[in-house]
């Protein structure tokens, strides 16, 4: 059989030089050789067999199909009609409920980013809250289907937890807050001092390594909740407080008195923080991936919340792929080929949401820095959509 691919070239995979040999027949399969048998369900007939299947594929590929591949959660997804969405008990700009108690941040936007994928429809989210002693148990346990929590991506928990990351939502570091009548100026200084930290987090292990490889000491007073121990630190039960410094920033407006505090400059370790799965559902995987990926994608393209419809008709080749103009990258992710459209028009590209939620459009004020794109500077950076 021969089939011409893609490349403009011939594929004959029964014809000669097979493993099979014989010339090509009226019915595409290759005559079996003289000294082979010719009855029964012998050798002929399974490498026949499998020489059809090998040319049936090729087919397939040579024409653009698609091919549909199983996704349990994915199901469970749409046969609820929600996703369950695991995210903070609350942080602000990342996720946390407003005055009208609906959930608000970059975390919660990116699970209504998947919702939007999924249904054409962000709304169609349950947000479970959830601390950093609960998170990844619910995922294990199918309690939510996603979650999008300020999570650190190591090497342990890529690989141990039987879960994956999708992919960095924000590039970020551990650093330390302390007051101003302190006259600290760096972390160094913190020498024997008390430090307030969340137990089961990467803070509470990159903490006793600093300070263990400058062989300094510390006494860590340990808490459960984040407002465990912003309290504690609050009410000085310990002379700083560290953690992710977006969550600093985040929690300094919680104080009764944020101008007294200050966060220090130095940053003692890496932090990118990412939405993660369960494994073994590659399909879904895929789709958080590049929900990811897309919206990382669409700020690079220009494409916007407001201008997403009349994009759709751009003259740039790259954005029509993107909205299934003449491709069919959504059937492969099982979803509509204009899953896009949904997405971007429900919560627009990674800059607008950094922006609403942590950037000069929110009471936080964070500067892009790492976290603006690679054309300018940053470290985002998604692979192509094509």
């Amino acid at each position: 059989m021969s089939i011409r691919g893609k490349i403009g070239t011939d594929i004959s995979p029964c014809g000669e030089g097979s493993g099979v040999g014989g010339s090509p027949t009226a019915d595409g399969l290759g005559s079996p050789p003289p000294n082979l048998p010719h009855k029964g369900g012998g050798m002929v007939a399974r490498m026949l067999g499998a020489c059809f299947t090998a040319a049936f594929m090729l087919a397939l590929i040579g024409s653009d199909a698609v091919f549909a591949q199983a996704s349990p959660t994915l199901d469970t997804v749409r046969k609820r009609g929600l996703l369950n969405c695991g995210v903070n008990t609350g942080l602000a700009g990342f996720a946390a409920p407003d005055a009208r108690g609906r959930w608000v941040g970059i975390d919660a936007d990116f699970c209504r980013a998947v919702a939007a994928a999924v249904f054409g429809d962000g709304d169609k989210v349950r947000f479970v809250p959830l601390n950093a002693k609960e998170r990844f148990t619910a995922l294990q346990s199918g309690e939510v289907d996603l979650l999008s929590r300020n999570t650190t991506w190591t090497m342990s928990r890529d690989t141990s937890l039987g879960l994956n990351f999708a992919g960095v939502l924000f590039y970020d570091g551990q650093a330390f807050m302390v007051r101003d009548s302190q006259q600290l100026t760096s972390v160094e200084e913190l020498a024997g001092a008390s430090i307030c930290v969340q137990t089961g987090t990467t803070n509470e292990l990159n903490l006793a390594d600093y300070f263990e490889t400058r062989g300094l000491t510390y006494k860590p007073v340990v808490f459960e909740r984040l407002i465990e121990v912003l309290a504690a630190y609050q009410s000085n039960r310990c002379d700083a407080f560290t953690t992710d410094s977006s969550q600093l920033v985040a929690e300094r407006t919680r104080l009764a008195d944020p101008d007294n505090h200050k966060i220090l400059p130095d940053l003692i370790s890496k932090e990118p923080l990412g939405p993660l799965v369960r494994q073994g559902d590659a399909v879904w995987s895929n789709i958080v991936r590049w929900t990811l990926f897309l919206l990382i994608n669409a700020e690079e393209l220009g494409i916007t919340q407001d201008n997403v419809g009349e994009m759709r008709t751009s003259s740039n080749p790259e954005i029509r792929r993107i909205f299934g103009e003449g491709s069919t990258f959504g059937r492969a992710l099982g979803l509509k080929d204009d899953w896009a459209v949904s997405v971007i028009g429900t919560v627009g590209n990674y800059g607008e949401t950094f922006e609403r939620n942590l950037g000069q459009g929110s009471p936080l004020k964070i500067e892009r820095g790492r976290n603006a794109l690679w054309t300018k500077g940053g470290l985002m950076y998604a692979p192509p959509i094509r």
